[in-house]
């Protein structure tokens, strides 16, 4: 797949188009529990969470990395991301608003590829990150 973004035209420091997803919602937890057939019950049994001391259902981790893998490859292409590694540090719950950036920090020439470095955060509505990581695609 040939890259989407351009080596020459890209400066250390510009940001990633960012995505907004707005009011997070208990069907965006199931609908990814039907898709990857993680169904642990703390992210769709209000039941089970309000048991186990927690006051509702929040998203699965692997969730929140899809929506902010959705900026890498919407910026590169999917067939161009070389790597993608994130941590998780927050819970998402129902009702978040999440903005998924990233920046380039490097430009590198290895083994005849273009390549841009950089890093990725999902943020929310309160400007806490519940997902930080860095990534490296290929470019044109």
């Amino acid at each position: 797949m040939p890259a989407k973004v351009q080596y020459d035209a890209v400066k250390v420091g510009d940001a990633l188009p960012s995505i907004t997803i707005d009011n997070v919602s208990r069907p965006d937890f199931v609908r990814y529990a039907g898709a990857s057939g993680d169904f642990v019950p703390l992210h769709y049994d209000q039941t089970f969470v309000e048991a186990a001391g927690i006051p509702t259902v929040f998203a699965q981790g692997m969730w929140t990395a899809g929506c902010l893998g959705r900026c890498l490859t919407d910026y590169a292409g999917a067939g161009n991301v070389r790597r993608y590694r994130v941590r998780f540090s927050r819970q998402v719950w129902p009702g978040d608003t999440l903005t998924c950036r990233g920046k380039v920090t490097n430009k590198v020439e290895k083994d005849g590829e273009k390549l841009l470095e950089g890093d990725v955060e999902v943020i929310n509505q309160k400007g806490e990150a519940a997902i930080k990581g860095n990534f490296v695609v290929l470019a044109g």
